[in-house]
């Protein structure tokens, strides 16, 4: 029992010793942390629901932002995010040699406004803005559909992203 013991506390010393040695260490982000308030992005496409994934990626990026805190009232926010899903396109991108599509491409392109404090408005680059995405097409309606939802999932919380990204470099007052 003893014997064991001993092989185990040295596995732990050798896996904490690994774990140190690889370099990998946690962010911590030093100083104060901006306040960001973000209103409900509009729709300017005829896609349902497109609007609210772009909101929900960009809060669930400022949640996770050690430097940013996402905040419900303007007044008390240090930047203020709004914007559109101005446009939406779908386009196929793939062909089998019966020129059926095996692939489609689906472009989304944002406009941001970010206001500071005061009044300032900060640019964004419209590159940062527009992104596609490809996705399988099936034969299978639902499937089709449910590839066509994740890639405008993986589009929005790219372009989100981008946006807290951007934002980020220009946190402090």
């Amino acid at each position: 029992m003893n014997r064991r013991a001993l092989l185990v506390t040295a596995l732990v010393a050798v896996l904490c010793l690994a774990v140190q040695a690889c370099g990998y260490q946690l962010v911590r982000h030093n100083g104060p942390r901006a306040r960001v308030a973000l209103h409900g992005f509009r729709n300017d496409t005829f896609e349902p629901g497109v609007a609210a994934l772009v909101t929900d990626g960009l809060a669930r990026e400022f949640v996770r932002s050690a430097a940013l805190r996402l905040v419900e009232d303007p007044a008390q926010a240090d930047f203020v995010v709004a914007g559109a899903v101005r446009a939406l396109e779908t386009s196929e991108s793939g062909y089998s040699s019966v020129a059926l599509a095996l692939e489609y491409e689906v472009r989304m392109e944002l406009a941001v406004s970010i206001t500071r404090r005061g009044g300032a408005r900060l640019p964004l680059g419209d590159s940062a803005l527009r992104e596609s995405e490809r996705y399988l097409a099936s034969a299978d309606v639902e499937v089709a559909r449910n590839n066509r939802s994740e890639a405008l999932r993986r589009l929005a919380g790219l372009l989100a992203a981008r946006v807290h990204d951007a934002l980020r470099g220009r946190e402090l007052p």
